[in-house]
């Protein structure tokens, strides 16, 4: 049996940038582990690989966690690039607009699955950064959210935990991934769960039927990795 056609997510921030708001809100008030952006940058400063290219960089979470001068973010969409501090550059994943080895860090966090190609922004990744440079990247695991798995899209995406140890290794060596299963966001109030479906790309009057049909609170299983590769 052939496998089902693999779909990336639309990127609609331009459209709907309160969907990107909510689902960021959501997991500050509700999460139970720390964001990965904060540890992203703390291994990049550690290791002196800057400058860093955030790609889909959103409206800047990691440049907040770096240095002055150590970040450039790249984004598709006006409206996150609109609230991102400088520098930023309005792009395309899959065609960098920076020389080869311009970078000594590259970050693409929880934007590959909007890709229908994602091989092709990883291979962008691998020419402009560096020798000895570092990529990380954070996905979903397609198991996340169980207990949520019948209100969620279903359907296998382009990018999730489980394809990234292979596609990162494919390109990069020294691949490094830190996966985690467990129930890391305990949703409150019917309320909670309503937006947290809403952040999942749930269209809202199914999302508050949804929320509604939840017994709160809800303890969620969060499910993903993040993964780390280095260019030899």
């Amino acid at each position: 049996m052939s496998e089902r056609p693999r779909k990336e997510i639309p990127s609609d921030y331009d459209r709907d940038p309160a969907r990107f708001r909510t689902a960021r809100t959501v997991l500050r008030r509700h999460g139970l582990m720390s964001d990965v952006h904060e540890r992203v940058a703390h291994r990049f400063l550690d290791e002196r690989l800057t400058p860093v290219l955030d790609v889909g960089c959103g409206e800047g979470e990691l440049a907040r966690h770096l240095s002055d001068g150590a970040w450039v973010g790249l984004d598709d969409s006006r409206s996150m690039l609109a609230a991102a501090p400088e520098p930023t550059v309005l792009g395309d994943a899959t065609a960098l607009p920076f020389p080869d080895a311009s970078f000594g860090a590259v970050a693409i966090l929880y934007v590959l699955y909007h890709l229908p190609e994602p091989a092709r922004a990883l291979d962008e990744a691998h020419r402009v950064l560096r020798v000895g440079g570092l990529i990380a990247v954070a996905a979903p695991s397609r198991r996340d959210s169980p207990e949520l798995a019948h209100l969620l899209p279903s359907g296998p995406l382009t990018f999730d935990a489980e394809l990234a140890p292979e596609l990162l290794s494919g390109r990069f060596s020294e691949v490094e991934v830190e996966s985690w299963d467990a129930r890391l966001l305990e949703l409150p109030t019917e309320e909670a769960v309503t937006e947290y479906l809403v952040g999942k790309g749930v269209p809202a009057e199914q999302a508050y039927a949804g929320g509604a049909s939840v017994q709160p609170p809800l303890r969620v299983t969060k499910r993903g990795a993040l993964a780390f590769g280095r260019k030899g």
